[in-house]
C-alpha cells in the first residue's frame, strides 16, 4: 500500500503518514503530525502540529484538528467539526500585544478508540471522548464523555448509550442496567454510569 496525497494538499515534510493513509485536496498537515494507516483526510481539514492520530481514521472535510488532540484508532471526525485547545481565547494580552506561542498553554482533546464526532460539532479544549462514544452533530462537547454514552445539545449532555455499531442501545426487558445492541445483539452492563462491554 501507498500513500496517496493530492497536489493541491499541504503536507509538512516532518509529518509522518503512515500506509494506505489518503489526503484530499487542500487539507493541511502540519509539522510533526502523525497520522497511522488506512486515514482519510478530507478536503480542507487541519490536523495541527505534533497532533498523534491513530489507524484507520476518518477526517470528513473541513475538520479542524488543533494541537495537541490525540485521537484513536477507528475515529469519525465529521464535516467542519472541530477540536478546540485554548480555555482562554484571546487574540491579544492584556496590554494590547498580539499573542505568541508561549503567551498561552494549548490543552488537547482526547477522542478514544471507535468514537465518532458529528457534523459541526465542537469539543472544548481538553475534553476526552470516550471509547466508542457517540456525539450528535452540532453538540458542544465541555465535559468528558463516558464510553458508548450518546450525547446531544448545548452543552452535550448524555441522552442514551450506543454500541460499537454505532446504533442506540435498548434497555433489556426484565433485567434492568442490560442494554442490547439492536444490529449485532451485543450486551453492555449499566453501573454507577458508566457502561462495559458483557464478555
Amino acid at each position: 500500500m501507498s500513500v496517496r496525497i493530492q497536489p493541491s494538499s499541504q503536507v509538512d515534510e516532518s509529518a509522518e503518514i503512515g500506509e494506505g493513509t489518503t489526503i484530499w485536496d487542500l487539507a493541511q498537515i502540519r509539522e510533526e503530525a502523525r497520522l497511522g494507516r488506512g486515514c482519510i483526510v478530507g478536503r480542507g481539514a487541519y490536523v495541527g502540529p505534533g497532533v498523534r492520530i491513530g489507524d484507520h481514521v476518518k477526517l470528513q472535510n473541513y475538520a479542524l484538528v488543533y494541537e495537541p488532540a490525540v485521537l484513536g484508532d477507528g475515529v469519525f471526525i465529521g464535516p467542519a467539526a472541530v477540536l478546540t485547545n485554548d480555555f482562554y481565547p484571546r487574540a491579544v494580552d492584556p496590554e494590547g500585544r498580539i499573542k505568541r506561542d508561549g503567551d498561552w498553554e494549548a490543552a488537547g482533546v482526547v477522542v478514544a478508540e471507535g468514537a465518532s464526532l458529528g457534523a459541526r460539532s465542537v469539543c472544548v479544549a481538553g475534553v476526552r471522548v470516550g471509547r466508542w462514544a457517540l456525539v450528535a452533530a452540532g453538540a458542544v462537547v465541555s465535559k468528558d464523555v463516558p464510553d458508548f454514552a450518546l450525547v446531544a445539545g448545548v452543552p452535550a449532555r448524555r441522552i442514551g448509550w450506543v454500541g460499537r455499531a454505532g446504533v442506540r442501545l435498548v434497555e433489556r426487558e426484565g433485567e434492568p442496567g442490560t442494554w442490547e445492541c439492536p444490529r449485532t445483539g451485543a450486551l453492555h452492563e449499566e453501573k454507577d454510569g458508566t457502561l462495559i462491554e458483557r464478555t
